[in-house]
Order: C-alpha cells, then sequence, then structure tokens
C-alpha cells in the first residue's frame, strides 16, 4: 500500500470530516451498516475499555441496538478463489463497527475474534480507520472518555505567531 504525505491542515480537515460523518446517520446507513432505532453518535461508558471476553463484548454490541451489524458482518466472511487466495489473501469480510477508546484495556484483543470490529485508540485515530475505502460514515462507538480526549482537529492559527 502506498502512503502518501499529505498537508497538516488537509489531513486535519479529512479527519474532522470524517469523525462529523459518524454522526450522520445517511451516511451510514449509505455505507452499508444495518442501523435501526440508534441515536448517533453512538456513546458508551468507559468501562467497555475493559472489556476481556469475546462474548461480553457481543452482548454488549447486541444490547446497544447493532445485532443485525454483527449478523451482516458475520454473513460477509467469504472465502476467496484463485490467485488472490494463493498469495495469502484467503478470506474477505466486511468492515463491521469502530471502537474509539482513550485507554485500550483489554478490548482490542476481544475484539480480534469478531470479523470486521476493530478497535482504535483516540490519540492515533485516523482517515482509513473512520472513512475505511475514502467513503466517510463508519458506525463508531465512542466511549464518553474518547469524546472529551478527541484532539483539537482545527486550529485558527496553526502555529503561526499572532503579529
Amino acid at each position: 500500500m502506498v502512503y502518501l504525505k499529505i498537508n497538516r491542515k488537509e489531513r486535519r480537515l479529512a479527519l474532522a470530516s470524517a469523525v462529523a460523518y459518524t454522526a450522520h446517520e445517511e451516511a451510514v446507513v449509505s455505507r452499508g451498516h444495518r442501523v435501526k432505532r440508534v441515536e448517533l453518535p453512538i456513546v458508551v461508558s468507559d468501562e467497555v475499555e475493559s472489556v476481556s471476553k469475546t462474548s461480553e463484548l457481543v452482548s454488549l454490541l447486541e444490547k446497544v441496538g447493532l445485532k443485525e451489524e454483527l449478523e451482516r458482518v458475520y454473513d460477509g466472511v467469504k472465502r476467496n478463489s484463485g490467485q488472490s487466495r494463493l498469495r495469502g489473501r484467503s478470506y474477505r469480510e466486511r468492515v463491521g463497527p469502530l471502537v474509539v477508546v482513550t485507554n485500550d484495556r483489554g478490548v482490542g484483543r476481544t475484539a480480534q475474534s469478531i470479523p470486521g470490529v476493530e478497535v482504535a485508540r483516540v490519540d492515533s485515530l485516523n482517515v482509513l480507520q473512520l472513512a475505511p475505502g475514502g467513503v466517510p460514515g463508519r458506525l463508531t462507538l465512542w466511549t464518553e472518555s474518547s469524546l472529551t480526549a478527541l484532539p483539537p482537529l482545527q486550529n485558527d492559527n496553526d502555529g503561526e505567531e499572532e503579529s
């Protein structure tokens, strides 16, 4: 994968718009996520960070109202055929919910067992996680402390001195 260097202001603006799109219901639904009767953005307590069992995380996601989304992700695991399988890309899976935390105290390891579910720390959040494939509107669960720890995405002067 090729990464290009992007201007700081442009990268911040892209991150800010990707974060804003996580609360936009039409964008989330148009990306293919199944959310019904769920108010966006989804904010959960900080206890999610210390979940240590996959079954606990699945039951928590179902309580939040993402049971259909989990079914969509589980049904989306497909086996590739041909050259891609020979080159080590045996399975293709759908992109599911992203859980944004401040401190990963075990939930990252727990979420590895659920296909499509990712856990990201708020200080290392990037556009590729919030808008996979360049399409904004990924279904995102925020912890309470991650919303307060979100870095300032736009700065008026950007390091320039006032005169």
